[in-house]
This record gives C-alpha cells, sequence and structure tokens, in this order.
C-alpha cells in the first residue's frame, strides 16, 4: 500500500513540474498533450525553419493546412538529472539529448517533432515560468 502511494505521490510531482517550464498555457489554458497534428498548422511557418541538430535536415514534416504535421506544442519539464521529459501523444516520454535545440520558441512554450513511430526529431524546451 505504501509503495502505491508514494508512485501516486511521484507521479503528481510529475504532473506539477511539467507545466511549471511553459511560461503560459497552450490555446487558452487547454491542455496540450503532444497529440500528433495538434496545433501544427498554427506554428507550421516557424517549424518549417527548424532544422535536426548534427544532420541539418527540416524538423518538420507536415503542411500547412494541419491536415498532417511532426511538429506539434507540447508541456515538458526538466528532470533532476538535466534531461528533458515530454507529452507525446498523451505519455511522457524521455527526450533524446541529440534532439533538443538550443532555442526558444516564438511563444517560450515547449515544442516537440516526433513522427508516427515516436521517433523524436526535434524538441524545444520551454522557458521557466517567473
Amino acid at each position: 500500500m505504501r509503495v502505491i502511494s508514494l508512485s501516486i505521490a511521484a507521479t503528481m510531482a510529475f504532473a506539477f513540474a511539467a507545466t511549471a517550464q511553459d511560461i503560459s498555457s497552450h490555446r487558452h489554458g487547454d491542455s496540450i498533450d503532444g497529440i500528433r497534428n495538434d496545433g501544427h498548422a498554427e506554428n507550421h511557418d516557424w517549424y518549417k525553419g527548424l532544422k535536426q541538430p548534427g544532420t541539418g535536415y527540416s524538423c518538420c514534416n507536415g503542411t500547412a493546412n494541419g491536415v498532417e504535421g511532426d511538429c506539434r506544442p507540447t508541456r515538458a519539464f526538466l528532470t533532476e538529472e538535466g534531461t528533458w521529459k515530454a507529452l507525446i501523444d498523451g505519455r511522457w516520454l524521455p527526450v533524446p539529448p541529440r534532439a533538443v535545440l538550443q532555442k526558444l520558441a516564438p511563444d517560450g512554450n515547449s515544442h516537440i517533432c516526433a513522427g508516427k513511430s515516436g521517433m523524436i526529431y526535434c524538441f524545444i524546451g520551454g522557458s521557466p515560468k517567473s
């Protein structure tokens, strides 16, 4: 019973920490779970200029109409070890350090570019709230 309580407390702590990394909530307070295609169209012009670290390939494999798109806003947090975790299709997943872009998004929030398979191409961490 005690183990269950500790795991629930840990899960809640991660959930609260996750929102702390984003300057403002996405879409006027709606929850963003990094769902594929969700929010892509609004940011497509900016996404298409992002390049994968080390390769120079585009992070964005999508269209401006928002029907398809690998990049989207998400929630994320830095772990105590200094690595990122991001919501991708509703699940908290570790972000490989090779995918982290050293820049801020225009809205100050976190964004992820990941394919249907879950492969993370690019990630931009949000700016902490003040």
